[in-house]
């Protein structure tokens, strides 16, 4: 039996500790903490206090040195600083999206990786997605596809963020386009295709704030895609709808984790024994760490590329400077 793939994590915050948790209970011959590090000492305390049987290291340096795959979960404009001193010491990078904030360096940092990186999109390892993709085969859709895509928050951040609002509610890094959009768009191209053909338009009310408002139409692979995003339009922490309907019927995923099936009566049917977020992410981590093995010993993996990531990103930042 092969020995457990070693991670170093760097970050610490809501990702970082998330992460780390799920490593923990994982079995050992999978996976194994390596350590993790975080410039803030008061998360490195925090960490301390509730994990204290997790190596606390020194520096980026020191977590890139301790493990085979490094995980990268500080804010996104230090994300490929991180990731190209992990391949210069010869380890493999498990990032947090998004991959950068600028397009340029990510294609540039693409060319330099090759096939030893992957992006953290965990619809890539979603029950719920496996669900789809199943209906989907075995024709609940048809042809003459389109996706809608439409997402919406009582507040940005949303309030279990609001520690790291000092740079997710900023237009340089943060907002949800960046942080929660770009899910539904890797969806969107890892079931329709390359995305492309972007129009859109972004609204930025507040100085300095990240965007309130986004539409955008764009194309997955031949599909169309219709998009819509919001602050302060519905009382939830947090709504989301994915749905890809065509000649043959509907499929959506509400909420992040609900698959649903829409009925001849025009009803929803939501798939047999669905799993809520809360439940059905500890089996998405599951999977994702599975993969993040095979990444570190050159297997084949399910996980987002640094391909998919930057086509994602791409539009992305499209969005937001439409």
């Amino acid at each position: 039996m092969s020995e457990p793939v070693s991670i170093g994590l760097i970050g610490a915050g809501i990702m970082g500790e998330r992460m780390l948790r799920a490593i923990l209970a994982q079995a050992p011959e999978l996976v194994r903490a390596a350590g993790i590090w975080d410039p803030s000492a008061e998360a490195m305390a925090r960490i301390a206090q509730e994990l204290p049987q997790v190596a606390r290291l020194a520096d980026a340096a020191s977590a890139i040195a301790a493990s085979d795959c490094v995980y990268i979960a500080s804010p996104p404009a230090s994300h490929l600083g991180h990731a190209r001193a992990a391949l210069a010491a010869g380890r493999t990078v498990f990032c947090e999206k998004p991959l950068a904030i600028d397009v340029a360096d990510s294609r540039a940092f693409i060319a330099e990786a090759g096939a030893r990186g992957a992006v953290n999109f965990p619809f890539a390892s979603s029950p719920a997605i496996a669900q789809l993709q199943d209906w989907i085969e075995a024709g609940a859709v048809g042809g003459n596809r389109r996706i809608s895509i439409e997402v919406a928050f009582a507040t940005w951040p949303r309030s279990w963020q609001a520690d790291a609002a000092g740079w997710l509610d900023r237009r340089e890094q943060g907002g949800f386009t960046r942080e929660v959009v770009s899910h539904f768009l890797f969806l969107s191209r890892r079931l329709g295709g390359a995305l492309h053909g972007l129009k859109a338009s972004a609204s930025f009310p507040e100085a300095g704030k990240s965007e309130r408002r986004i539409e955008a139409r764009l194309m997955a692979g031949d599909i169309p895609v219709a998009l819509i995003g919001s602050v302060g339009t519905t009382q939830k922490d947090d709504h989301n709808i994915w749905t890809l309907e065509g000649e043959g019927g509907a499929v959506r995923l509400c909420d992040w984790s609900l698959a649903e099936q829409r009925q001849p009566d025009g009803s929803w049917q939501r798939a047999p024994g669905a799993l809520t977020q809360l439940e059905a992410r500890p089996v998405a981590l599951k999977r994702q760490l599975e993969g993040v093995a095979k990444l570190a010993r050159g297997e084949v993996h399910q996980l987002a590329t640094l391909e998919e990531a930057l086509n994602v990103q791409e539009i992305v930042e499209g969005v937001l400077t439409s």
